[in-house]
């Protein structure tokens, strides 16, 4: 499945080839995604990577959750997806990451805009949720950029790297919210 963001950007359902450019972004950019990312310290090897695309695009159709690779003039540029859906209450979580190389341009901001849509058109979601680090800004920027509202902080809600807590900021937005 694709989805289009705008002329540049797609959003393109994770595919078994696309771990080696996941893993050469992580390995690459440790410095920049590990602070807020834990599974950056134990994305050791290729394996690694593999083994989590594998788990996603094999995953039950009833506990697959949708990730997008984020593409831009078709090179690699992040991650998007929904986590912890709760298809009977109709609500769901996204995550995303992106590689140094692509920030500052807005492509996060209009992929979630871009999964957002996708949520409450097609998936039938009422509730969507991010929760970012507290200490995230650029991260924290996404969902208020897009109209998300802060329900509040869940204290030591993250486990980073180190075994280290952090705080989390939670936001949401709810299908009536326009």
């Amino acid at each position: 499945m694709i989805l289009q963001v705008d002329k540049h950007i797609v959003l393109r359902q994770l595919e078994i080839s696309d771990a080696e450019d996941i893993f050469n972004t992580i390995d690459s950019q440790r410095e920049h995604l590990g602070p807020f990312l834990p599974f950056v310290e134990t994305t050791k090897q290729l394996s690694d990577t593999k083994a989590f695309v594998e788990s996603a695009v094999n995953a039950p159709k009833d506990r697959m959750e949708y990730t997008f690779t984020i593409r831009v003039k078709d090179r690699f540029a992040g991650l998007a997806g929904f986590k912890d859906t709760d298809r009977v209450n109709k609500k769901t979580e996204i995550g995303y990451w992106l590689s140094r190389d692509f920030l500052g341009r807005g492509i996060m901001s209009r992929s979630v805009n871009t999964l957002c849509d996708f949520a409450f058109r097609e998936l039938d979601i009422n509730r969507i949720q991010i929760k970012c680090a507290v200490a995230n800004s650029a991260s924290r920027s996404i969902p208020h950029r897009l109209g998300f509202q802060l329900e509040g902080i869940e204290r030591a809600g993250g486990l980073l790297t180190g075994g280290v807590f952090t705080d989390l900021a939670v936001y949401s937005k709810l299908k009536g919210d326009g």
